[in-house]
């Protein structure tokens, strides 16, 4: 029968078979000395990094800190936090200056300006969806400015202002990676990808940003057991209560309103459910909700999938060319 019971795993058994499929991945298959993290003082980087160390020993995993402009201060104090935690050597990368070279912010502007011609210094922004229990709506994105007096004001986007709005913002994600590269190329260690279960299959994630990496260690779990694994493996308690965030746009906002249908519990539970031919009844029981919307959750998901496909695949040939250096 159905049950908020069918995430639970044993944390002990599953922290020792990541550890060991990091040391056969890293060490063995890929020939590297050790592993490179970026920490975002959130709950998934946080496991990552404390998977690591139980797998290789701290003196072999490096985290690296990448603020920038619209960085929450809490994300630089509990990734610090994090990496005094487990003894790890670290660095802080402050990326706002390339980010200001690579005219990140300047086309962020031009982009809400398109629906808010007066953006500008000391305004705010973020992105959020409408819920998806309250109707069938269409995934339109709302841009919600905050003036520099604190008035909020909210419009409905266009196409043009999303998608810039968006491809100016990936450049954050994507600088970050090329500086966890460069810090794994020069110490010959590989780079940890943190996306989770429910990111990873809902496409949440940038394209050669957050979502390259060298290994995924896990991206099998749910978020609900990643933060099962976090009490077994000693993250600090402030990391394991903080909310998910997306701590990508200067106002705050949570992953449920920018991008998830639900608080990431209830949508853990959805999309296992869904995975497993689980009917909307029967979800609805457990999670309180009505069958409806738990069919509008299923139908998201899958929209979401076929959506964001494209982040999954992978450079196209022509002719296929065959594992000449398969690892």
């Amino acid at each position: 029968m159905f049950s908020r019971d069918v995430l639970t795993i044993d944390t002990k058994s599953v922290t020792e078979e990541i550890a060991a499929a990091i040391r056969e991945q890293v060490l063995a298959r890929l020939r590297k000395k050790g592993v490179v993290v970026g920490l975002s003082g959130g709950i998934d980087s946080s496991v990552v990094a404390a998977l690591s160390v139980r797998a290789l020993g701290k003196e072999k995993v490096f985290g690296i800190f990448m603020p920038e402009r619209d960085s929450s201060g809490d994300s630089l104090r509990l990734g610090r936090l994090m990496a005094e935690s487990m003894g790890i050597a670290s660095i802080l990368e402050d990326i706002a200056p390339a980010l200001i070279g690579a005219g990140c912010y300047q086309r962020q502007n031009e982009a809400i300006r398109m629906l808010f011609p007066e953006y500008g210094d000391g305004y705010k922004c973020k992105i959020t969806l409408p819920s998806v229990l309250d109707s069938d709506r269409l995934n339109v994105s709302r841009l919600t400015i905050e003036t520099p007096t604190g008035e909020q004001k909210s419009a409905r986007m266009t196409p043009a202002c999303y998608l810039q709005l968006v491809a100016a913002t990936n450049y954050k994600q994507r600088l970050r990676k090329m500086t966890e590269y460069y810090h794994a190329d020069r110490l010959n260690y590989a780079v940890a990808g943190t996306p989770n279960r429910l990111e990873y299959d809902q496409g949440f994630f940038v394209k050669q940003g957050d979502g390259a990496a060298d290994f995924k260690p896990i991206g099998h779990l749910y978020k609900t057991q990643v933060y099962a694994l976090a009490a077994e493996l000693g993250v600090p308690a402030e990391i394991r209560s903080r909310p998910p965030t997306t701590d990508t746009f200067s106002m705050e906002q949570t992953q449920e309103e920018f991008y998830f249908a639900l608080p990431y519990d209830k949508m853990d539970l959805c999309l296992y459910a869904h995975n497993h031919g689980v009917s909307a009844a029967d979800v609805a029981r457990v999670l309180e909700l009505k069958a409806e919307q738990v069919e509008r959750v299923f139908k998201d998901i899958e929209a979401k999938r076929r959506a964001t496909a494209y982040l999954h695949t992978p450079p196209l040939f022509v002719h296929a060319v065959g594992e000449i250096h398969k690892v």
